[in-house]
């Protein structure tokens, strides 16, 4: 082979560094998109009268187990964002580290599947509250608690923001892989 061609398969490093700056800015979108939506989660409530001032009644996140275990959720999957920019800027710094990808490659899958499922659960949760079931008695709260229900739609957005980053991240650590 003569000093200078280009190997199948292998792609020059400035390619690799290239994945790995998108990597760490796709990164920082995540961060806050799951950790805004925890943060507006885990400080919503809204409190009505009943008949008086003295008799009210409030809705607030930690009410329903499902919203719990969203921000909770949420929480762990943005720890693990922010500790994994680390490995991030290895990339950056390092374009040939083959295993540190493999890691973030399994541990980003594991944190999207993490946060799909507090966000789907807190949807269907969310879901309930706008519609209801007349069939079973249980009617929409969200006509009475308006802003508790908004802001509560409104973190679910942010977090589904942050499962199609993190989709976005695992193919990406994917095509990086396959270019080695």
């Amino acid at each position: 082979m003569k000093v200078g061609a280009v190997k199948l398969g292998v792609a020059p490093p400035a390619a690799n560094r290239g994945i790995a700056i998108l990597d760490f800015f796709l990164r920082l979108i995540a961060i806050t998109g799951t950790l805004a939506g925890a943060i507006a989660m885990a400080t919503t409530n809204q409190t009505l009268p009943f008949f008086s001032r003295f008799v009210r009644f409030r809705a607030k996140f930690n009410d329903l187990p499902s919203l719990a275990f969203f921000v909770v959720a949420s929480s762990i999957v943005s720890a693990y964002l922010i500790l994994s920019l680390a490995l991030s800027v290895l990339h950056i710094v390092k374009a040939n580290a083959v295993n540190s990808r493999v890691l973030l490659l399994l541990l980003d899958t594991a944190a999207m599947g993490l946060l799909m499922a507090g966000s789907s659960a807190a949807a269907a949760i969310v879901q309930l509250a706008h519609e209801g079931i007349n069939k079973v008695n249980w009617f929409a709260i969200c006509q009475q608690y308006n802003s508790f229900c908004k802001r509560v739609s409104g973190s679910l957005i942010g977090s589904y923001a942050g499962v199609l980053v993190l989709i976005l991240l695992i193919l990406l650590s994917g095509v990086a892989l396959s270019r080695r």
